[in-house]
């Protein structure tokens, strides 16, 4: 049995050797020390290789963020977005290399928009383009005195009071004018000139536009301009659509009036397809309607408000203000006329409407 030396013990053992020992514990001392640094250094590597793709997603975090607050729904509004990224592309710009893009969809359901508004001001976007009609900018404007906003086609933004002036915009928002409401009288001449004995027009609305009432003065305005007697009908929703339809023809109305509203423009097949059933001339904002099967159409280029957005929002990511930034009026109007609904619902296209079309499908 070994019993274990004492402390004392141990160190008279060891005293002759006490010189080798002091060598061995240097030498062992700087070994230790070469060892801790070769381990900083490589974990000091380490570090910095795991850094690299850290560093890279931040940079890629600094990349532009662009809001696109939409009225609309997504499926009905890709021609609408594809204009808007070639106007990012004329501008050298290129969705998810240059700038990213929030969307943000209300499907038609206008009293979304606020909450939408709100989650793209929480995001810290750098610009919000708020898209189809006036019910999103003007949820775009209530969430945000700050961020910039652009709308893509809103008619009116004085009156809406979107901006101060056309030319001086002077707050936070500026964008494209659309003259969709204001071309009211011209297609009620249109429907005169293909159904020249008509008696009452229909004019369809949307109750759920934030200035509907104004829309409807409006039309009635264009109607006393030219005129004619129009009746206003209300619908907002694909069922209210059908019953506008019924009381078209319970009232023996002879022609109608496709008020201008994103919310129709998404369901252009159904509206189109209930004025061939019903066999009820019908005029409509723009050439997607005439596409489609609709009778004629005269209005802007739409999908050109979205290009000119798309530049208006790389302008303001390069410094510019939206205050000094004038609100941009159409300057073409387009009449399409659809030759083989004419013919189905008996009409004659008079020779000079037909001249003055800028698109006649046959």
């Amino acid at each position: 049995m070994v019993l274990p030396l004492s402390r004392r013990s141990l160190n008279k053992k060891l005293a002759p050797h006490s010189k080798a020992l002091g060598y061995f514990r240097r030498r062992m001392g700087r070994a230790m020390t070469h060892r801790r640094r070769r381990k900083f250094l490589t974990l000091l590597g380490v570090g910095i290789v795991a850094a690299c793709p850290l560093a890279a997603r931040a940079q890629q975090g600094a990349m532009p963020l662009i809001g696109f607050l939409a009225s609309a729904s997504e499926h009905g509004s890709r021609g609408f977005v594809a204009a808007f990224r070639n106007g990012l592309a004329e501008s050298g710009y290129v969705e998810g290399r240059d700038v990213q893009v929030e969307y943000r969809w209300a499907d038609n359901q206008y009293d979304r928009l606020s909450a939408l508004a709100a989650e793209l001001v929480r995001r810290a976007v750098s610009v919000i383009v708020a898209s189809g009609g006036p019910a999103a900018p003007i949820a775009a404007k209530a969430a945000t005195s700050t961020i910039p906003i652009v709308f893509t086609a809103t008619s009116d933004p004085v009156r809406l009071g979107l901006v101060a002036s056309l030319n001086r915009p002077g707050g936070n928002v500026t964008g494209m004018g659309a003259f969709t409401v204001e071309l009211d009288a011209k297609r009620l001449e249109v429907l005169q000139e293909l159904i020249p004995n008509v008696g009452l027009i229909g004019a369809l609305v949307n109750p759920n536009r934030p200035d509907a009432e104004a829309q409807s003065q409006l039309v009635q305005k264009a109607a006393h301009t030219v005129g004619q007697q129009v009746r206003v009908l209300m619908a907002g929703s694909e069922r209210e659509i059908d019953s506008a339809f019924a009381a078209l023809v319970q009232q023996q109305i002879g022609a109608l009036l496709v008020g201008a509203d994103p919310f129709f423009s998404s369901r252009r097949e159904q509206v189109v397809a209930l004025a061939a059933r019903h066999a009820v001339p019908a005029v409509y904002m723009n050439r997607d309607f005439v596409v489609a099967g609709g009778l004629a159409s005269y209005g802007t280029n739409i999908a050109d408000g979205y290009r000119q957005a798309g530049i208006y929002a790389i302008q303001i990511l390069k410094g510019a203000k939206p205050a000094d930034l004038p609100v941009m009026q159409p300057t073409k109007f387009e009449l399409a006329i659809n030759l083989k609904t004419a013919k189905a619902l008996g009409l004659d296209v008079p020779p000079m409407l037909l001249a003055r079309a800028d698109e006649v499908i046959e």
